[in-house]
């Protein structure tokens, strides 16, 4: 599978935070309101939201309204995404440490 640079770029960068991974997994146990989430932190609700913000660029999270609350869900693709592309370059570099390490064993 081919991933789009941006998209990519984005997932990481939303994962590169503490916070935002700490948001994923417990929306890794289900729905939950804006207001849910922020409680266990120790900042304030616009800061949540704003992680929250960055999680849904990176379409890692998905809201909807049900009257006045905002109800979210994890969104898992991009992660699958940026794993596959993890995993390409794993196998990669693998092979080109493998092909070096059968040089350096012919010349020794």
């Amino acid at each position: 599978m081919i991933v789009k640079e941006s998209t990519l770029d984005q997932t990481l960068i939303a994962l590169a935070d503490p916070t935002r991974r700490a948001i994923l997994r417990r929306l890794l146990e289900g729905e939950a309101r804006v207001t849910e989430i922020a409680a266990p932190f120790d900042i304030s609700l616009n800061s949540v939201s704003k992680h929250i913000r960055i999680l849904e660029r990176a379409n890692l999270v998905k809201r909807q309204k049900q009257g006045r609350e905002h109800i979210l869900s994890i969104a898992p693709a991009p992660l699958d995404e940026a794993a596959e592309w993890i995993d390409a370059q794993r196998s990669l570099w693998s092979a080109r440490l493998s092909e070096l390490d059968m040089l350096l064993d012919k010349k020794a």
